[in-house]
């Protein structure tokens, strides 16, 4: 199954973004940022590659980044 990983600026912002996921049923883990994405903050989420779109709309200007298939 291919992933993807979403960055954020601060646990902050991930962690809102962890809120907006829960209250929309959606499937994602919170997770470390893996030694190969540089962040700012050490939290990001990995989810599903097919889920992309809708996370990427839900999580408009919260997110800093998205890596697909790592």
């Amino acid at each position: 199954m291919k992933y993807n990983y979403m960055t954020f600026k601060s646990v902050s912002y991930a962690m809102k973004a962890e809120s907006i996921l829960k209250k929309n049923n959606l499937n994602f883990k919170t997770i470390p940022v893996p030694r190969s994405i540089s962040s700012d903050c050490g939290i990001s989420i990995r989810f599903k590659e097919g889920d992309n779109e809708k996370i990427g709309s839900l999580l408009k200007g919260i997110y800093e980044k998205v890596y697909k298939d790592l």
